[in-house]
C-alpha cells in the first residue's frame, strides 16, 4: 500500500495491547499525508449524556488535540492514557499525519466492521488481547471477527512477551 492520503483506523481501549497497535502503527504504517482514526467502542449501557446523541453512527470526528482538551470522562466514559496521546502527537508533528477520534457504543466486533466502511478506512490496526483457544470459542475473539468481517486489510498485533 502506497503512503499519504491513506486513512488508517486503529482500534483502541487503552488496553496494553491497544497501546502496541497505536505504537505499531505509527512505527510501521503510518506515513506523510495519512489520516489516523481512533475508534473508541463502549457498553451499550454506558449512560452518558452524548451517547444519546451519537448512539446510532457515533460521535462526530473528534481532531486530537481538541480529544485531549475535552473532559472525555464526563462526556463519554473513556480514560485516555497519555501515553497514546504522545506517540501521536508526535507523529502528527514529525510525519504530518492528521489524528482523528471516533466513538461507537455497542458491540465492538459489529461498530468496528461499521467504522471501516463508514470512514471508508484503507487499513485497520487492532491489538489482540491474547485469548488462549477455550476463551477464544467461548467468548468470540474480536480479532478474529474484524479480519474474517472487514473490507479493508487489517493487521492484528499481538505482545512478543
Amino acid at each position: 500500500m502506497a503512503g499519504g492520503n491513506r486513512t488508517v483506523g486503529i482500534g483502541i481501549d487503552y488496553s496494553p495491547m491497544s497501546k502496541l497497535a497505536v505504537q505499531w502503527a505509527v512505527n510501521n504504517l503510518v506515513c506523510a499525508g495519512d489520516h489516523v482514526v481512533l475508534i473508541h467502542v463502549l457498553s451499550k449501557s454506558d449512560h452518558h449524556t452524548q451517547k444519546q446523541l451519537w448512539e446510532e453512527k457515533g460521535s462526530p470526528l473528534i481532531p486530537l488535540d481538541e480529544f485531549e482538551e475535552m473532559n472525555l470522562t464526563v462526556q463519554y466514559g473513556i480514560t485516555p492514557e497519555r501515553e497514546v496521546f504522545e506517540i501521536l502527537g508526535t507523529a502528527s508533528r514529525t510525519k504530518e499525519v492528521k489524528v482523528l477520534s471516533k466513538i461507537y457504543w455497542g458491540d465492538p466486533r459489529e461498530k468496528i466492521c461499521d467504522a471501516v466502511e463508514e470512514l471508508k478506512l484503507d487499513s485497520l490496526v487492532l491489538g489482540s488481547r491474547g485469548l488462549g483457544a477455550i476463551k477464544r470459542v467461548l467468548l468470540g475473539s474480536v480479532s478474529n471477527y474484524v479480519v474474517m468481517n472487514a473490507t479493508c486489510p487489517v493487521t492484528v498485533v499481538k505482545s512478543t512477551a
